[in-house]
């Protein structure tokens, strides 16, 4: 079985405001590796800001430590890591705040093995992010 470990770091912007990415580490790769999933900000992120606390939570960090001066990167617990990057990935291109908001609950509340089947869907297949956006966003 593949052992991944997630890297969220936060990514500061000129306008003083940040974003974050998610970057996957494969096999023990270095920190260095790790390969990037998605990078997202503004609307995106303030959409899915409760799953990103929620992770943060769940891998051992406080919702205070996501400041826009943080230098190293959060390393989250697999499960989180996956639900995370569906969340990031499904949302990254969306602009109308309901349809985000309604396809980061559906994406927190799928059983783990789903959010398994449609995190490998949606890093190895474009379309399956769009088919995910739609299942869930009701559009």
């Amino acid at each position: 079985m593949i052992s991944r470990q997630f890297l969220l770091y936060v990514v500061p912007r000129p306008d003083g405001s940040y974003g974050v990415e998610l970057r996957q580490r494969l096999n023990g790769a270095s920190q260095d590796d790790a390969q990037p999933l998605v990078r997202v900000w503004d609307a995106p992120l303030q959409a899915s800001l409760p799953q990103v606390l929620e992770a943060l939570r769940q891998s051992g960090y406080r919702p205070s430590d996501l400041t826009r001066g943080r230098r190293e990167p959060f390393e989250l617990r697999e499960n989180q890591g996956v639900r995370l990057a569906l969340t990031l990935l499904a949302l990254k291109p969306l602009r109308k705040t309901s349809r985000m908001e309604r396809i980061a609950e559906g994406i927190r509340s799928m059983p783990d093995e789903e959010a398994y089947y449609w995190f490998s869907k949606a890093t190895s297949a474009g379309s399956a992010r769009r088919a995910l956006r739609v299942l869930l966003g009701g559009e």
